[in-house]
């Protein structure tokens, strides 16, 4: 098997002890609270056609689609922006990092700068699941979600997996931690420049943005990421869906939950968890294909 796939031992290995439970309050009730008021955001907005909105992953920034723009833009009309508290956007107060918090400025967004049009979603990571939640929320302001290796699907055994990275967020800090957490998500053919860039954006990043923006998206009651309620969420999707994933298993268990005919599951070789840098030529014909499709 020529994929990468994040390993419970491998990844507690790397991530060393940490305290236990230590940001456990990310999950639970806190996640319910109601979204904060809408931050401003930074975006670019080019080409005309069909619109398409870019959302990056946690501690990412617009600049992860670059190898996409000059494609994706040559076709459609294209918005990428920067998410609360990454790259040029907003830094709203310690608190305010929920999902819905992401959500409610994306559905602001659409709503004040876009009244009446639907967009097609194009999520990494982070991205991919608040793509997928804007979708569930508002589904008369997006025609299609495409998931980048989103973080959805993940089974159950994951959890304290993904407890102890955040747990390991505030007992080692976001530039270690983050870094480490990284490594287990690469593909021996990934770029080292990649692997470098993509770590060293963190210690520019406010600590509480990188710490409390992980934990609610597979943790706490409210999260959508892991198990049973991952599996409840996406089916209720009815709109087309394209997951791309680097595990097998994770996109033979996810096939069933997504019932329009014109979503699908796929399995990405060769590549890390940043599918669209380390194969980007294969993903432009993909996702533009899939878009052209719907």
């Amino acid at each position: 098997m020529d994929t990468v796939q994040l390993s419970r031992r491998s990844l507690l290995i790397l991530m060393g002890a940490a305290t236990a439970g230590a940001v456990a309050g990310c999950g639970g009730a806190s996640a319910a609270t109601t979204a904060s008021t809408a931050a401003t955001l930074f975006y670019t907005d080019v080409g005309t056609g069909k619109n398409v909105m870019f959302l990056h992953g946690w501690t990412c920034d617009s600049h992860d689609f670059s190898w996409q723009y000059p494609v994706f833009e040559s076709k459609y009309r294209v918005v990428a922006l920067d998410l609360r508290g990454h790259g040029r956007s907003e830094v709203m107060p310690s608190g305010k990092y929920l999902p819905a918090d992401y959500v409610a400025d994306i559905v602001s967004f659409i709503s004040t700068n876009y009244p009446g049009q639907k967009f097609t979603l194009i999520g990494h990571s982070m991205g991919g699941q608040i793509a997928a939640l804007v979708a569930a929320s508002r589904p008369d302001l997006i025609s299609a979600v495409v998931s980048v290796d989103g973080s959805l699907g993940f089974a159950a055994a994951y959890a304290p997996v993904f407890q102890q990275a955040a747990d390991s967020l505030v007992s080692q800090g976001p530039a270690v931690a983050a870094a480490t957490l990284f490594e287990a998500f690469y593909d021996p053919a990934t770029n080292p420049a990649f692997k470098r860039w993509h770590a060293r954006r963190v210690p520019g990043m406010p600590a509480d943005v990188v710490i409390e923006s992980f934990g609610p998206l597979f943790l706490g009651a409210a999260q959508v990421g892991v198990g049973q309620a991952s599996a409840a969420f996406c089916q209720t999707l009815k709109l087309p869906f394209y997951h791309l994933c680097r595990d097998p298993v994770q996109a033979s268990t996810m096939t069933p939950w997504f019932t329009n005919p014109k979503s699908k599951v796929d399995v990405w070789t060769n590549s890390g968890h940043w599918i669209m840098q380390d194969r980007p030529a294969d993903f432009n014909t993909a996702v533009t294909a899939w878009i052209d499709a719907v």
